[in-house]
């Protein structure tokens, strides 16, 4: 074991072994599923030969969910370490640049890969070259918050809105969702985008090989027991894995909605800055089209923090929310 570990430092590590360990039984899961059905279904090795490319497709399919998954596993969630590495080396950039050119820096050099919303700490970036990462993550939390609120508690990083310690990768993460013990990386804001299409190949690959595995079962029930009795094993297992995977997609869907995470929508009453905020009211969203938008296409830094709302941004949001629920109640009235 020493020689294995010499030869391959990853594995002297456990949590780097037990997910290598994980991330082989997956594949080893998909290879099985796929595997046997090529095995037993005669028909379908001659569906392939009259039309290549229906399992052409299946194939790409496949592949493209096994690619996706180690992409996703392998992807930086974006730690609040990194983006204050980006922050203040950017921030030095500036300051020599100003220093030799004798001007004022401007923030659209290009060098600063870190972006906020909210107009306030725009100008406060442009205003100061010299802006500290605790100053920074100060103005986004409203006055009279105390430092400890924002200040991690084991790493000791003042942390941005939206990120929390995550024990198991013992870094705090923008945007922290959850950590996926299947991945074996957290779920965050820079890898959020990549785990949603993961979950939905997967659950493409997963309904398609159930098409196939009950037409099987329908061409070639009663001929031999023992292979109908392999399959249905693995349908039903392929069942129950599909059902949590479409919860599990139709839930992130929702959350990428309302542009909340998993941890803030389970803990909502344990985080200070949401637990005076109604129940019912995103103070995040922006709409579904920019939140859509702001998801898919706007992920060319992944430092992108987002200021806590103001009291009359809340109060507008929550008037939203009563305005789309009493047309919805209008709606359904009218129609009975």
């Amino acid at each position: 074991m020493d020689r294995c570990y010499h030869l391959f430092p990853c594995l002297s590590d456990p949590a780097r072994r037990s997910s290598l360990g994980l991330k082989l039984a997956l594949v080893t899961l998909h290879l099985i599923y796929v595997g046997i059905l090529f095995l037993f279904d005669g028909d379908l090795i001659e569906k392939t030969k009259q039309e290549p490319w229906y399992t052409s497709l299946y194939l790409f399919l496949f592949f493209a969910t096994l690619v996706q998954y180690f992409i996703t596993s392998s992807s930086s969630p974006g730690y609040v370490i990194d983006a204050m590495r980006a922050f203040n080396e950017a921030n030095s950039r500036m300051q020599k640049a100003s220093m030799a050119s004798k001007q004022p820096a401007s923030s659209n050099n290009g060098s600063l890969v870190i972006t906020m919303d909210g107009s306030q700490l725009g100008r406060n970036l442009l205003a100061s070259n010299s802006m500290s990462w605790s100053k920074l993550v100060m103005d986004m939390y409203p006055q009279g918050t105390t430092a400890r609120t924002w200040t991690c508690s084991y790493c000791n990083v003042e942390q941005p809105p939206r990120a929390k310690h995550c024990h198991d990768c013992d870094k705090c993460v923008l945007q922290f969702d959850h950590h996926c013990v299947w991945l074996g990386t957290c779920i965050g804001q820079g890898n959020h985008c990549r785990f949603w299409w993961y979950i939905c190949e997967e659950t493409a690959l997963c309904l398609w090989t159930g098409i196939l595995y009950i037409s099987y079962l329908k061409a070639n029930i009663s001929r031999a027991w023992w292979k109908d009795a392999v399959m249905i094993v693995l349908l039903i297992t392929l069942s129950i894995s599909l059902i949590f995977l479409l919860l599990l997609l139709i839930f992130h869907s929702y959350l990428i909605l309302t542009n909340q995470t998993t941890y803030e929508l389970v803990r909502r009453r344990r985080i200070p800055y949401l637990r005076n905020i109604p129940e019912r009211v995103y103070p995040f969203s922006k709409g579904v089209c920019t939140n859509l938008y702001s998801f898919c296409c706007a992920q060319g830094s992944i430092y992108k923090m987002e200021s806590l709302p103001t009291a009359p941004e809340i109060e507008e949001n929550a008037l939203h929310v009563h305005f789309y629920k009493f047309i919805v109640s209008l709606y359904f009235w009218l129609s009975s």
